[in-house]
């Protein structure tokens, strides 16, 4: 088994990023911090673009990544985040290869 990385890209309707960002903060944040599968998570945003979110997540491999899409936060979230996007997500999943660990993050 080898650690899977994912990163997405939603792109908001016009000025949404911050209902966006509420949305997952109320089913995403508390789902993530209880899932094992998760090494680590980033959820980010550009401040030059608006309209954009990305996450970058590290299951611990790709049975991971996928059993977390089939919780019930996950089903919430996309259910109440999908009519303020633009269209689905950009998904790549990734290999990973090598990292460092940052206590300060």
């Amino acid at each position: 088994m080898s650690q899977i990385a994912v990163l997405i890209t939603h792109r908001t309707k016009p000025g949404q990023r911050d209902a966006v960002r509420a949305i997952w903060h109320r089913h995403m944040a508390p789902a993530v911090q209880a899932n094992d599968g998760h090494d680590a998570y980033f959820y980010c945003v550009d401040p030059a673009v608006p309209d954009v979110v990305c996450a970058f997540q590290v299951y611990r491999d790709a049975a991971a990544s996928a059993a977390f899409l089939t919780t019930a936060a996950y089903r919430d979230y996309e259910h109440e985040v999908t009519p303020l996007l633009l269209g689905p997500p950009d998904v790549k999943q990734l290999v990973l290869v090598w990292s460092k660990a940052s206590p300060s993050i």
